[in-house]
């Protein structure tokens, strides 16, 4: 970023808000080059949730069976933008910005539910609520991703992809309940539990 004295200091607040942020240990979460043309500050965070599983390795070994190693799956996987204009926007309605988006695989059976998008977006807000979160201005985006599969990949599955893109301004530069809300988001999306109260998990894409 460059000349830290140059930075506004309502920025360095909210990068030390983030740095506190206490996520799940299931979250994978690091620090990604941040879009330039957004705003004049912007940090980029980049975050999965992946389950390790039995798989059989090739090769030759003895006895009936080889050995079983564990192989790493994606059930979810998120991008977290804070962006911060000095001046402030009157699109944000206000001075910070925070632009999410996260994507997970979901069981084929699902992809006809026509309540997936208002059940992610419900998560989103229940979410910002159930850590204190302050916000306004929030708008989205729920799609629902079908993938089918031809020729010599015919053998494979279908499979329906939950993709939410959403952004809301924080209230203030203390945006580490806006990080620690996503961040459960994250795990919501990719079927773990806990939950909020009254919210049923979707149920989690296969691992075979």
């Amino acid at each position: 970023m460059g000349d830290l004295s140059e930075v506004p200091p309502d920025f360095l607040t909210a990068l030390g808000a983030l740095r506190r942020a206490k996520c799940r240990p299931e979250l994978r979460l690091e620090e990604i080059p941040a879009p330039t043309r957004l705003a004049p500050f912007a940090v980029s965070l980049a975050a999965d949730v992946t389950a390790s599983g039995p798989q059989p390795v090739s090769g030759t070994f003895h006895g009936p069976v080889g050995p079983v190693l564990p192989e790493s799956r994606e059930l979810a996987t998120g991008r977290f933008i804070l962006l911060h204009d000095p001046d402030g926007s009157d699109v944000w309605n206000g001075t910070f910005r925070i632009v999410t988006y996260i994507r997970a695989e979901l069981e084929p059976d699902m992809g006809n539910d026509q309540m997936l998008g208002s059940v992610a977006w419900t998560w989103l807000v229940d979410a910002l609520q159930e850590h204190g979160a302050r916000y306004s201005s929030a708008g989205g985006t729920a799609t629902r991703i079908l993938s089918e599969s031809y020729g010599t990949l015919s053998e494979r599955s279908d499979a329906i992809d939950i993709e939410l893109r959403a952004s809301w301004t924080p209230d203030g530069a203390d945006v580490q309940a806006h990080l620690e809300a996503w961040s459960d988001m994250v795990c919501t999306f990719a079927g773990l539990p806990p939950l909020p109260d009254g919210v049923s998990p979707l149920p989690r894409r296969r691992l075979n």
